[in-house]
């Protein structure tokens, strides 16, 4: 017989007057404290705190959101952390640039 785990979060709004703290994201991320220290030292999330505190660090929707993708994209195609990140910076980058194009009249690819 197989045994199903099933964890839910629930979270309030994300923003300057309720941020996350580590382990706030870690859970609604279903990773862990120390997955979150990974991420932070990847750059996948940020926080304005002292990097030397993860005690301290604080993080926004942006950052919860980028977490939540990572955690997909590891899951999804079955990558390391830091090919997630990659990933992760690749897709501002594809956006960034279609932005560009797009601002100075040329259609998106």
């Amino acid at each position: 017989m197989t045994r199903m785990t099933a964890t839910f979060t629930t979270l309030g709004l994300v923003g300057a007057e309720s941020p996350l703290d580590a382990s706030a994201l870690a859970n609604a991320c279903g990773a862990t404290q120390e997955w979150v220290v990974q991420a932070m030292a990847l750059g996948i999330v940020q926080s304005q705190s002292d990097p030397a505190a993860p005690q301290g660090w604080h993080f926004f929707s942006q950052d919860l959101h980028r977490a939540r993708e990572a955690r997909h994209l590891e899951r999804k195609l079955a990558v390391e952390l830091d090919v997630a990140a990659l990933i992760l910076d690749l897709q501002f980058e594809m956006r960034r640039l279609k932005s560009l194009l797009a601002a100075n009249g040329h259609p998106s690819a």
